[in-house]
């Protein structure tokens, strides 16, 4: 039986690799979703736009509460209390990448 999951994307430094990880679960027969929070991506190589597309042709999508990623790369615009509602719909939720505070904290913001 197919379930619906949702990957929170909040680290942009592992946007790319949840975005990655959402296409597999696709490819899996599950319908996967990515959420971009908070982090205006950069160009995109034709690489990362095609596994936006793969997504989209396996009944997922690629979401984002930032504008300017809704404008640049064509994903589908939710609100927060729009984000609230689908995760009510979501089987599985996976906070994907949060990073924990290193001793140094020099690569933590």
């Amino acid at each position: 039986m197919s379930k619906k999951v949702c990957f929170l994307l909040c680290n942009s430094m592992y946007t790319l690799d949840g975005i990655r990880s959402t296409l597999g679960l696709s490819v899996e027969n599950q319908y996967a979703y990515s959420v971009i929070m908070y982090n205006e991506l950069p160009e995109l190589s034709d690489y990362n736009k095609e596994n936006i597309d793969w997504i989209r042709d396996m009944e997922g999508d690629v979401l984002s509460t930032v504008d300017a990623n809704v404008e640049r790369h064509g994903m589908t615009k939710i609100t927060m209390e729009e984000l609230g509602q689908k995760l009510r719909e979501m089987n599985i939720i996976i906070p994907y990448g949060i990073m924990r505070p290193l001793e140094t904290n020099d690569n933590f913001n």
